[in-house]
């Protein structure tokens, strides 16, 4: 049976090309922490393959013959919020069922029904583990998957029924119990209906660690890939790993959604005689970024969020905010896996760089009249930045009030016109890599265009970096400062074009002081032009 690279639903091994679904925990530490009796956290973000690494450590408990390892998700029991009896019901006709499922000797169906016709639900689950634990003829090791997706009363309900047992472990409640989310309970700032808060701290004390599951590294993302070499006798070319490496940085559902896009969904690949080219590789990126698959479209859903826009934000507009984020906004959008704290605050990805712009502007892009790739290209094929950015200044005069009032990230507004605007006049020719991170105080733009379109990025390619800065201080200063920059990111990208950006958002500066071009810049033997706007 041909197997092919999983983007939905956890790990089949017999189905999928996998690496070792235990491979991202420190496995021994898993282990003595079971051994030790201890009720941890596991967190990662979502479609990292959490629920397919528990399935596993399930697996893997029970084969030791040691333990009764039992894997469960209550996600079921968000969709009751504030409703208790409902919501404990629910978790524990879920756990009932996973029971069944996966071959627990103890009937707990016929438990929770004794349970629920006899008594209150309020501590229904303290008594369902306590009669399971002690009919168990080995410690019970539980993992409760999508426990952050719960809400409100519920949650704390879970939470205290579970820390009101952990006294009587192992022969009264389970030996171990994994809780797993995108999120540590620390972290829960849990909304009771009487509008109190409760932090998941205070709810659940008894938490002895938090582990993290990593992204693939490099060697895994090889490692995985060549399954399907071996497999198949289809090879991918060497160039594609590092280029593969930049745009995930490992992250599980991105790189399997990549692979899946160049070996079956790119029909001509299908063959597996022919090799897979870093064309093939970058026409498969493409397309997974337009495609808004669910995994990305859950990414745009969450920049909704104002705890998530305003850290977004600042990162999209360089400014050092860092002071006006709280820490735990900023750890929560760390979870959710958008953004790296270390070494600095930056988007996590090249993939999620480009997509988080696309989103935002996606609508106002769609809708930017009288503009047509043809205008700008001249006749030996190049594009004509010069004529590019004059078009863009009378845009950016006539349209950005209007734009400013409707984008939800007004900070980061004046980067977001721009490149909405050469996404419009590039998208399908040539494409724009970004890098932003918070404290910069600037972006960076590296548009690529090829100019043989048959060879597409195999043959000759104009490289043009831009960099954007908004104007605080000095203009003078900007520039200088800008001018250098520039010139580094034109180094590290092997661009002979340069060109720096400086929006002024003065309310009291004049358009005809604000729009203006200067030449005359060099810094070594690159010349670098600047444009205000």
């Amino acid at each position: 049976m041909q197997k092919y690279f999983n983007t939905a639903g956890p790990i089949i091994p017999e189905d999928h090309y996998h690496i070792d679904r235990l491979h991202r925990l420190d496995w021994e530490e898993v282990q003595h922490l079971i051994a030790s009796k201890k009720y941890f956290v596991l967190r990662a973000p979502r479609q990292t393959g959490k629920t397919s690494t528990l399935l596993a450590m399930m697996e893997t408990l029970n084969e030791t013959g040691e333990y009764q390892a039992l894997y469960v998700n209550i996600e079921a029991a968000q969709a009751v919020r504030n409703n208790v009896g409902e919501g404990v019901q629910v978790i524990c006709e879920a756990l009932a069922g996973s029971a069944a499922v996966y071959g627990v000797k103890t009937d707990l169906t016929v438990i929770n029904r004794q349970l629920f016709r006899d008594q209150s639900p309020s501590g229904a689950l303290t008594k369902l583990l306590t009669q399971w634990a002690q009919l168990s003829d080995k410690p019970v090791v539980l993992m409760i998957d999508e426990v952050d997706a719960l809400v409100g009363d519920t949650l704390i309900s879970l939470l205290r029924q579970i820390r009101a047992g952990y006294a009587q472990r192992p022969k009264a409640f389970p030996h171990s119990i994994v809780l797993c989310g995108v999120r540590d309970v620390r972290d829960y700032r849990i909304h009771t209906s009487d509008q109190e808060i409760i932090t998941g701290g205070s709810a659940f004390n008894i938490k002895a660690a938090s582990l993290v599951m990593g992204n693939f590294s490099p060697e895994a993302i090889r490692a995985l890939l060549q399954q399907h070499t071996d497999a198949t006798g289809q090879t991918f070319a060497d160039s594609i790993f590092p280029a593969l490496w930049d745009d995930t940085s490992g992250q599980p559902w991105l790189v399997n959604a990549l692979a899946y896009e160049m070996t079956w969904a790119d029909r001509e690949m299908r063959d597996r005689s022919l090799p897979i080219t870093e064309e093939r590789y970058q026409a498969a990126r493409e397309r997974l970024i337009r495609s808004r698959q669910t995994h990305l479209d859950q990414l745009a859903d969450k920049l909704r969020e104002p705890r998530v826009s305003q850290v977004v934000a600042a990162i999209l507009a360089g400014e050092d905010q860092i002071d006006l984020i709280r820490d735990d906004d900023l750890q929560y959008v760390a979870d959710l896996g958008l953004i790296t704290t270390r070494p600095s605050i930056a988007v996590s990805n090249r993939i999620y760089q480009e997509i988080i712009p696309r989103e935002l502007t996606w609508v106002w892009q769609s809708g930017i009249p009288n503009q047509e790739t043809a205008w700008y290209v001249l006749p030996d094929g190049r594009m004509d930045i010069p004529a590019l950015l004059r078009a863009f200044q009378q845009f950016f005069r006539e349209n950005s009030d209007i734009w400013l009032q409707g984008l939800p990230f007004k900070e980061a507004g004046p980067q977001l016109i721009l490149q909405a605007f050469l996404q419009r006049i590039v998208n399908g020719g040539g494409r724009i890599n970004r890098e932003y991170a918070l404290g910069r105080k600037y972006t960076d733009l590296l548009l690529e265009w090829p100019l043989d379109q048959e060879r597409g990025f195999y043959g000759e390619v104009q490289r043009v970096v831009l960099e954007l800065k908004i104007l605080y201080g000095g203009l003078d200063n900007t520039i200088n400062a800008g001018v250098q920059q520039v010139a580094d990111y034109a180094q590290r990208c092997g661009s002979e074009e340069a060109y720096l950006l400086i929006f002024n958002r003065d309310p009291a500066v004049s358009w005809e002081e604000k729009i203006w071009h200067r030449t005359g810049f060099k810094v070594g033997d690159l010349p670098i032009s600047v444009w205000g706007s």
